[in-house]
């Protein structure tokens, strides 16, 4: 049935940034068709693991901050999450950050704190990932988080466009090399959701009209929204897609 399919028991996924917004929602997802999780994020995680848990599902979190490691730090990261789950099957990209500031002022410290975490980290994680699925013989999932900004300018946040440009195009550059291998890398183009990262213009009461008139949907997106695109590229039933960005956007991108 190709409704079984979608089932992830027995798989252990790995999420970035599970503490709160879209990294907890996807985790929730990921949790409520089977998988078991292994969190990642700079704080406690104690939400995440309470909402897994009484799921029925085990949760093991590490607490790491993803500016600053090193690429050996993220082997240690996937090391310690095989020693505890004995595997891991599926891979999210999700944390990162956003700073705002005018184009012409960017400081350096904003350009480089957003490239180490939203790609640098991204790119050496699914290295070290991949290097797990291939050594477990069983292949495996990544899914990048990527961005409306991964197709457009932006305003304001040039690391972020940046950095988001550069996911999709490692997306597609790692599943040239790893389709072949049964590893698939994917990656989802969240539209504007309600999140820690979208607060500052969502306060800002004219920059939020101008974006949600531009909305086919007519809303921000929710962690949930995000979650279903999660499980659908984490199940067997996305085995033949490969290098993709899914947007899920309101339809943002139609405009």
């Amino acid at each position: 049935m190709i409704i079984d399919r979608f089932r992830l028991d027995g798989k252990v996924a790995l999420v970035t940034g599970a503490s709160t917004g879209l990294g907890q929602g996807m985790a929730l997802g990921l949790a409520e068709a089977g998988a078991d999780i292994v969190g990642v994020d700079y704080v406690a995680m104690n939400e995440t693991e309470a909402a897994i848990t009484n799921l029925g599902r085990r949760f093991f979190g590490i607490v790491m901050d993803l500016i600053s490691i090193s690429p050996e730090g993220l082997d240690e990261c996937v090391a310690l999450s095989v020693k505890q789950m004995g595997h891991v099957d599926i891979l999210v990209n999700n944390a990162g950050i956003i700073r705002r500031e005018d184009a012409i002022e960017f400081s350096e410290e904003n350009w480089d704190d957003v490239l180490a975490i939203n790609l640098k980290t991204v790119y050496f994680l699914s290295q070290a990932v991949a290097k797990q699925y291939i050594k477990q013989g069983s292949g495996g999932k990544i899914i990048n988080i990527a961005s409306m900004l991964s197709f457009q300018g932006g305003i304001r946040v040039p690391s972020y466009t940046a950095a988001k440009s550069g996911v999709k195009g490692i997306t597609m550059a790692l599943a040239n090399e790893w389709a072949g291998k049964n590893i698939n890398v994917n990656a989802i183009a969240p539209g504007y959701m309600a999140t820690n990262n979208t607060k500052q213009l969502r306060d800002d009461e004219v920059r939020a009209e101008q974006i949600l008139n531009r909305i086919p949907a007519g809303r921000w997106g929710l962690p949930q929204d995000v979650a279903g695109a999660a499980v659908f590229l984490a199940s067997e039933n996305a085995s033949y897609i490969h290098g993709t960005t899914l947007a899920v956007d309101g339809g943002w991108l139609s405009r």
